[in-house]
C-alpha cells in the first residue's frame, strides 16, 4: 500500500500527451478536484470563458470592501453572490476566522465582504493553517430551476485524465442515467450532432436546445484553444461556477495564461524552487530526498516511508539537468532545519549523470555541507559521475539500488 506521502507529492505529477477530448454531463451539480495542473482563481476562468463566447453571469472581483459595495452598485441587481476567491473547493461549507459561516453567499448586503476579505478561510482541501481571502467575486444572482452540470476533460484511455472525484463516482453509481459520455476526435474536432445529443441528454429542447449545443461547441473549442486538461461549468448554460486546469507542458505556447497563475496559496519555498524549475513539495520527515522525475520520487519518499523513515520533501529536477539547478536544489533542501541527512536518487536517462556530480560536490563545497550524503545514480555516464564524486573528497555514502539507499539513510538519521 502506497504510503500517504505519495497523496501529497502527487499534485506534481504531469499530464502527458494530448490526444482526444471527452465531454461529460449531468443534472446534479458536482465537483471534480485535481492536484496535477496549473489552476486559475474562479473570476479568471470566468473570463477566459467570456471572451471566447461562452455565456457566464454578470460579476466584478473585490479587492476591498470598499469595491465590492461599488460592485454591487453597479451590478444592480436584486440579489448578488458573494464567492472567495481561494483555489480549493467545497467554499460553501466552510467558515472565515472571523466567524462568517461560508465562503460563497447569496444576499441583497454587500457589507459581508467586510467578514471575507482579509480573512482566513477552512475548506477540506485547504492547507491546515487555513487559506486567506484577498479577492471576492461580486456576481449577479439568478434563480435556478435545474442545476445541469458541463466538463471537457481528456481521457485516459487516450493518454489523458479522466473524469475523476468522488461526487462524480457517486452519481454514476447511485443514477448512472444522470451522467452522459461523449468522445470527441481531437483532429476532426465536435460535430454538430454531437452537441445536438448532448443538449439532449441535458434536457433542452426547442430553441434552448440549439442554444445549449452552441455552447457546448465553444466550451470545446476553448478547451483546444487554451491547451486546457479540464473546463468544467456548474449549472451549464450560463455559467454560474467555472474551473479551468491546464496542461504544464502547454505554457510554452501560452505564456499569458500562465502569467496569470496564482500563486499567493503556496508555500514560498515552493516558488523560491520554481524560479529554477525545480518542483519542491515540504513534508514533516528529516530526510532530504534530491530525485529526477516525479514519479521517482514519489518512489523515493515511499520506500523511505516503509524502511521506517520520513521524508523531508518530495523534489523533482525535472528534465533538462544544469549544475547550477543542481545548486539550488542543495540550497533549498540544506535550508531545512529539520534535514538530518540527504538521499540523492537519480537515474540518468536524458540527463548526464556527470553533471550531477559536478553540481553536487561544488553545492556541498560551497554550502558546507553538515548532513551525511547518500548518493545511488544510475544511467548516462555513470562512469565519469562516479570518477567526479569518488575525487571530491567528500565523505560521501554510495548506494547499489533504491532499496539500499533507504535503508541506509534510514540507518543514518536513527543513529543521531
Amino acid at each position: 500500500m502506497a504510503s500517504p506521502v505519495a497523496a501529497q507529492a502527487g499534485k506534481l505529477l504531469r499530464a502527458l500527451a494530448l490526444r482526444s477530448g471527452f465531454l461529460v454531463a449531468g443534472s446534479q451539480a458536482v465537483q471534480l478536484t485535481s492536484r496535477r495542473w496549473l489552476r486559475l482563481q474562479e473570476y479568471q476562468s470566468k473570463r477566459l470563458m467570456s471572451n471566447n463566447g461562452v455565456r457566464v453571469q454578470r460579476f466584478f472581483v473585490a479587492d476591498t470592501v470598499n469595491e465590492a459595495l461599488e460592485a454591487a452598485k453597479r451590478l444592480n441587481a436584486k440579489e448578488i453572490v458573494l464567492k472567495a476567491q481561494i483555489l480549493a473547493g467545497g467554499r460553501g461549507k466552510r467558515v472565515f476566522n472571523s466567524g462568517l459561516k461560508g465562503g460563497v453567499h447569496l444576499t441583497k448586503d454587500p457589507k459581508l465582504a467586510k467578514q471575507m476579505i482579509g480573512y482566513n478561510l477552512v475548506t477540506k482541501q485547504t492547507p491546515k493553517e487555513d487559506v486567506k481571502v484577498n479577492k471576492v467575486m461580486v456576481a449577479e444572482a439568478f434563480d435556478i430551476s435545474r442545476e445541469t452540470y458541463l466538463a471537457v476533460l481528456m481521457d485516459r484511455s487516450c493518454n489523458g485524465p479522466p473524469p475523476g472525484g468522488v461526487d462524480v463516482e457517486e452519481v454514476a453509481a447511485s443514477n448512472p442515467e444522470l451522467i452522459f459520455k461523449e468522445q470527441i476526435d481531437i483532429f476532426e474536432g465536435i460535430k454538430d450532432s454531437q452537441a445536438q445529443r448532448m443538449a439532449e441528454n441535458l434536457g433542452f429542447v426547442g430553441p434552448l436546445k440549439s442554444q445549449a449545443a452552441d455552447q457546448l461547441t465553444k466550451l470545446y473549442n476553448l478547451f483546444l484553444k487554451i491547451g486546457a486538461t479540464q473546463v468544467e461549468v456548474n449549472p451549464f448554460v450560463v455559467c454560474f461556477d467555472a474551473k479551468i486546469n491546464f496542461d504544464d507542458n502547454a505554457e510554452f505556447r501560452q505564456k499569458d495564461i500562465f502569467a496569470m497563475d496564482d500563486k499567493s496559496e503556496n508555500e514560498p519555498i515552493e516558488n523560491e524552487a520554481a524560479k529554477y524549475d525545480l518542483k519542491y513539495i515540504g513534508l514533516d520527515g528529516n530526510i532530504a530526498c534530491f530525485v529526477k522525475g516525479a514519479g521517482l520520487a514519489m518512489a523515493t519518499c515511499d520506500i523511505i516511508f516503509l524502511n521506517g523513515g520520513k521524508p523531508a520533501n518530495f523534489l523533482d529536477l525535472g528534465g533538462g539537468v544544469k549544475e547550477a539547478q543542481v545548486y539550488q536544489a542543495f540550497t533549498l533542501l540544506t535550508a531545512n532545519p529539520k534535514v538530518e541527512a540527504i538521499l540523492v536518487n537519480i537515474f540518468g536517462s536524458i540527463v548526464n549523470c556527470a553533471i550531477i556530480a559536478n553540481g553536487i560536490t561544488k553545492a556541498c563545497w560551497e554550502l558546507e555541507l553538515k548532513v551525511p550524503l547518500l548518493v545511488r545514480l544510475e544511467g548516462t555516464n555513470i562512469q565519469e559521475a562516479q570518477k567526479i564524486l569518488n575525487n571530491s573528497g567528500l565523505p560521501i555514502t554510495s548506494a547499489i539500488d533504491l532499496e539500499d539507499a533507504a535503508k541506509k539513510a534510514v540507518a543514518t538519521v536513527a543513529k543521531k
